[in-house]
């Protein structure tokens, strides 16, 4: 089969990283696939790159995915990548090809959705309505306020210690710059970022849960991160701000359809707080790793 593979630039970089994309195309310039690498950009990830690759279903089994995947690699050699990561969802075409060509399984992924149409709405109230001495729920849309943004970079350390089993993910460092980007890019693609706040009896952020939902409040909404800091966890601070979230989408956006979620499988604590909001498994996916 002949097909050419031609390379692309991404013209936006994102703010902790850029990418670097192909394009497989036949002879009459058809597309048969493309694949995409994620340079990270941001202290303590300047060792990784992700990869996203795709070949149309009729076009498999002929070199493309192959041919796709070595260019990707290429780069990220001539990048100084240390490790290449990619997901697949577990028994699907893809995760057989990833783990025929050199990469092995370092993380497994749950996936989850909650129904809106299914929630029981006095039971999510009565979640929020218990008790929680010395703490406070607070919500913004978009950007954190002023007054809570050093505060809010400084609790997202709560992802530190998040299970990433095999995978080197590398150190996330945040600082205000950071989160403010991360927001700002949410509301450049369209969408709305919903984010719920433990405060302490000091007024600082403890803990957190996010929210993006499509612009138009229409389909499902994803859950990005939730966390507590690990010296105010065991008082079921995730739930009663997850409960806060699925109260949100029930009474801003009455047409969204259901919240997605994914969880590593060895995190045994937010999988139970999923599952007691009525989070039902969709399929599993394996986070596969290539070391360079």
């Amino acid at each position: 089969m002949s097909f050419d593979i031609t390379p692309l630039t991404d013209p936006r970089p994102a703010p902790a990283s850029r990418r670097l994309a192909w394009l497989a195309s036949g002879a009459d310039g058809v597309p048969l696939g493309s694949a995409f690498l994620r340079l990270f950009t941001k202290e303590g990830q300047e060792h990784l790159a992700e990869l996203r690759l795709a070949v149309h279903g009729t076009e498999r089994r002929r070199g493309v995915g192959t041919r796709l995947l070595e260019a990707a690699v290429d780069a990220a050699r001539t990048e100084r990548r240390r490790s290449v990561i990619a997901e697949a969802e577990q028994d699907s075409p893809a995760d057989l090809f990833l783990a025929a060509r050199g990469f092995r399984q370092v993380l497994a992924l749950t996936y989850t959705r909650l129904p809106l149409a299914d929630v029981d709405r006095a039971a999510i109230d009565a979640l929020l309505e218990l008790p929680h001495p010395g703490y406070r729920l607070t919500e913004w849309e978009g950007t954190v306020p002023d007054v809570l943004a050093q505060s809010f970079a400084h609790s997202r350390r709560a992802m530190d210690d998040m299970p990433m089993e095999g995978t080197d993910f590398g150190r996330v460092v945040w600082d205000v710059e950071r989160v403010v980007a991360a927001a700002e890019a949410v509301a450049r693609r369209g969408e709305l970022l919903h984010t719920v706040a433990v405060l302490d009896a000091d007024g600082g952020v403890v803990g957190f849960s996010e929210l993006v939902v499509p612009g138009d409040g229409t389909g499902e909404g994803q859950h990005y991160g939730t966390a507590v800091l690990p010296e105010h966890r065991g008082r079921g601070l995730a739930r009663w701000m997850k409960a806060a979230a699925v109260r949100h989408a029930l009474v801003r956006h009455p047409e969204l359809a259901g919240l997605r979620t994914d969880t590593a499988a060895g995190n045994k604590s937010m999988q139970a707080v999923n599952a007691s909001l009525g989070y039902v498994p969709t399929h599993q996916a394996v986070e596969y790793q290539l070391d360079l």
